[in-house]
C-alpha cells in the first residue's frame, strides 16, 4: 500500500472541492486551481477529507495512487497558502529587475533576457540579485523557476550563476599554477 497514497487531504475551511468524474476543482481564498486526473483512480469527498483509492494493485495503479494524492494535496495547499520559490544570483554585473510583470536579467550576455510570467504567477525582486516567484499552481511555479536557472546556470569553479535559494553548489579546484611538462 502506498503510503502517501493512502493519507487523507484534509480540506480547511474556506476551501471548496468539486468533483465532475475524473475532473477535479479546488477554489480557496487565493483563486481556484482545476486539473483532469487518471481515469482509474476513485476519489471521494467525505465530509472535510478528500480520499484518493486506487482499483486494483496492479504496477500502474501502484504508481498512479501517490501522484494523485499529491496533485490533489498540492492543488489544496495551493488555493489556502500558495507557493514560492527563491532564486539567487552570483556574478559581478548579474542583476534582475523588473519593467512593468517583465523580469529582466542581466547575467553576462549582450541582451538583457526576459520573462514574462503566465497569469496567476507573480515575481518579486526584492534586491538586485534575489527573485521571488509566488504562484497558487506548484507546478507552474517550479516550471518558471527552473526556466530562470537554466538561463546562466551555477558553474562549479567560481560559483557564478544563477541558483535556487539554499541550494549548494559543488565546487571544483581550478588548474594549479605551476610548470607544465614539455
Amino acid at each position: 500500500m502506498s503510503r502517501i497514497g493512502k493519507m487523507p487531504i484534509a480540506v480547511p475551511a474556506g476551501v471548496e472541492v468539486k468533483l465532475d468524474g475524473n475532473s477535479i476543482s479546488v477554489k480557496g481564498p487565493k483563486g481556484q486551481l482545476s486539473r483532469e486526473l487518471h481515469r482509474d483512480m476513485i476519489i471521494k469527498v467525505e465530509e472535510s477529507q478528500i480520499i484518493i483509492e486506487r482499483p486494483s494493485d496492479e504496477k500502474l495503479h501502484r504508481s498512479l495512487h501517490g501522484l494523485t494524492r499529491t496533485l490533489v494535496s498540492n492543488m489544496v495547499e495551493g488555493v489556502t497558502k500558495g507557493f514560492q520559490k527563491g532564486l539567487e544570483m552570483a556574478g559581478v554585473g548579474y542583476r534582475a529587475s523588473k519593467q512593468g510583470n517583465k523580469l529582466v536579467l542581466a547575467v553576462g550576455f549582450s541582451h538583457p533576457v526576459e520573462f514574462e510570467p503566465n497569469p496567476g504567477i507573480e515575481i518579486e525582486v526584492p534586491a538586485p540579485t534575489k527573485i521571488i516567484i509566488k504562484g497558487i499552481d506548484k507546478e507552474q511555479v517550479g516550471a518558471l523557476a527552473a526556466n530562470i536557472r537554466s538561463v546562466r546556470e551555477p558553474e562549479p569553479y567560481k560559483g557564478k550563476g544563477i541558483k535556487y535559494e539554499g541550494e549548494r553548489i559543488r565546487r571544483k579546484v581550478g588548474k594549479t599554477g605551476g610548470k607544465g611538462k614539455k
